[in-house]
């Protein structure tokens, strides 16, 4: 089965082709441009890289959130036009799934850390079992600090991956009190988003069906209800 799938939750993101787990390409995108100057064409010039042209793809994937609210809209109605175009699926798949199942290692814990910017992180913990990561905690955005103590009981053992985890290192070092694993860099995300899609194509839905996850409320609607209260 081949499977275009992308990540648009961080300013660079990333596209990848597969054919079922193998990927055929896998390119980061030029964080210079934002995602709308940059897509549909980051997805057309993957396909001919790979040797393929967006008609031949089966099945798509996309990153569907926590992340970036403008990244989110823009990558995610890329992909429902280029399926709707096609008649075909997508697979919308948790930015912290696809942190956790891209981890590098056999680590069987992984604490999923995404820089969600204004001092907070989007966080949730899993366990891995091969390529398939499974939730033990719940999603939650908040201050590193507070990640830590709602998460504690899930951290004995685990690794912390993602760029929250990288960027708030410390924090993490001095709130656990014990030598934990961080990761030293960023793994591209559109691959791992691929692999999960090949495991479980049943989790594709038409494309008016997927639905972004915010984790934390736009800052739009925040910005509109401090308005309202002043």
């Amino acid at each position: 089965m081949l499977i275009l799938a992308l990540d648009t939750t961080t300013r660079a993101g990333s596209v990848a082709v597969l054919r079922g787990d193998e990927v055929l390409y896998e390119h980061s995108g030029d964080p210079s441009l934002t995602h709308g100057q940059r897509l549909p064409g980051d997805l057309i010039k993957a396909c001919a890289a790979a040797g393929v042209s967006i008609g031949d793809v089966q099945l798509f994937a996309v990153a569907a959130g926590p992340g970036s609210f403008t990244g989110l809209r823009i990558g995610i109605a890329t992909m429902q036009g280029l399926a709707m175009a096609r008649d075909g699926r997508i697979v919308p798949v948790s930015t912290l799934e696809a942190i956790a199942a891209a981890a590098p290692g056999d680590t069987p814990r992984i604490a999923a850390w995404m820089d969600a910017q204004r001092g907070e992180v989007f966080a949730q913990v899993f366990e891995r079992n091969g390529g398939e990561a499974r939730p033990i905690s719940g999603a939650m955005a908040a201050a590193p600090a507070v990640v830590l103590v709602q998460h504690e009981q899930w951290l004995r053992g685990a690794t912390f991956e993602g760029d929250g985890a990288v960027r708030y290192r410390q924090d993490i070092e001095r709130g656990t009190g014990e030598a934990v694993r961080i990761a030293s860099d960023v793994p591209h995300l559109a691959a791992a988003i691929g692999r999960i899609a090949a495991a479980a194509p049943g989790r594709g839905v038409l494309p008016h069906a997927v639905v972004p996850v915010y984790v934390r409320r736009p800052d739009a609607e925040i910005a509109r209800d401090r308005r309202a209260g002043a």
